[in-house]
C-alpha cells in the first residue's frame, strides 16, 4: 500500500486540473473546503464517494484519508479551516450559493492578509448556511452486497431489478434490500440514481451530449433524465457547465 501523505495544514488556493488528473490520497490536520469553479470535483474515503459540480462543495474534515479525482477541465479550488464551523466530523456535499461562490472564489486568490481575514468571517457565516445536500456514493462492506454494487458501477444503464440481480449474489433480494438500508443509509433505489447521477456529471463534465447520457446512464429518456438532474442540481443538464 502507498504510504499516506499527512499534511499538517490543509492547503488554500487554486489547483487546476486536467481531465482524469488527482490529487492522492492524503491526509491534514485542519478541515477543508473542495470547490470546482469549473469541472467537476469527485473526493473518495474508505466510506465512499462525494461529487460536486459548480454550484456545490465538499467539506473535508480534519483528519480524513481522501484523494481528489477531476472529471473534465477543471479549476479547483481549495480553502484550508482551522475551525469547524459545520461542526460535521465526516466528508459532505454543500450548496454553494452564488455569493458563496464568489466568496470561495475570492479567498482562493491573491489577497492581503487583512482581507483575507476580513473575507474569512464572511465565507464561515456562508458555509455554516449551505444546506447539505444527498450526493454521497457509500461504499459497500458486505460482498455480496459489493457484488451487486460493482455490476451497476460498470453499467449504470442495467435495469435489472433487485430480485434478478440478487441471484447472481448468491443473496436474497430481502437480505440485500437490508443491507442497502443497513450498510449504505439508503434503499437500493435511492443508491440506484446516486450512482447514475455521479455517472452523469462525470460524462457531462467530459462533453457527452445530454441525450447519450441519458441513454448511457439507465434512463427511459432524456426528459426523464433532466427531471432528476434538474430536482437534485438545481438545473438542466444543459446548464451544468455554463454557470
Amino acid at each position: 500500500m502507498p504510504e499516506i501523505r499527512h499534511l499538517p495544514e490543509a492547503p488554500t488556493g487554486r489547483r487546476p486540473l486536467a481531465p482524469g488528473a488527482g490529487i492522492d490520497a492524503h491526509r491534514h490536520d485542519t478541515h477543508q473546503i473542495v470547490y470546482a469553479r469549473r469541472g467537476v470535483v469527485s473526493v473518495t474515503t474508505d466510506a465512499g464517494t462525494w461529487v460536486a459540480p459548480a454550484n456545490r462543495a465538499i467539506w473535508i474534515p480534519a483528519g480524513t484519508v481522501h484523494e481528489h479525482l477531476a472529471h473534465g477541465d477543471t479549476d479547483l479550488r481549495l480553502v484550508g479551516l482551522t475551525r469547524n464551523p459545520l461542526a460535521l466530523r465526516r466528508p459532505a456535499v454543500l450548496a454553494v450559493s452564488p455569493l458563496l461562490r464568489e466568496l470561495i472564489v475570492a479567498y482562493t486568490g491573491a489577497l492581503e492578509d487583512g482581507e483575507r481575514a476580513r473575507m474569512l468571517a464572511v465565507l464561515l457565516d456562508q458555509v455554516r448556511r449551505a444546506p447539505e445536500q444527498p450526493l454521497h456514493l457509500p461504499t459497500p462492506r458486505d460482498p455480496r452486497l459489493a457484488a451487486v454494487c460493482d455490476a451497476l458501477r460498470r453499467d449504470p444503464a442495467d435495469r435489472r431489478t433487485l430480485a434478478q440481480l440478487a441471484v447472481q449474489a448468491g443473496a436474497a433480494d430481502r437480505t440485500l434490500a437490508r443491507l442497502f438500508r443497513a450498510e449504505l443509509g439508503m434503499t437500493f433505489p435511492q443508491w440506484r440514481t446516486q450512482l447514475r447521477l455521479h455517472r452523469a456529471l462525470v460524462l457531462l463534465a467530459d462533453g457527452v451530449p445530454v441525450t447519450a447520457v441519458a441513454h448511457r446512464c439507465g434512463w427511459a429518456s432524456a426528459s426523464a433524465f433532466i427531471d432528476v438532474f434538474g430536482r437534485a442540481f438545481g438545473y438542466t443538464p444543459g446548464r451544468a457547465f455554463t454557470l
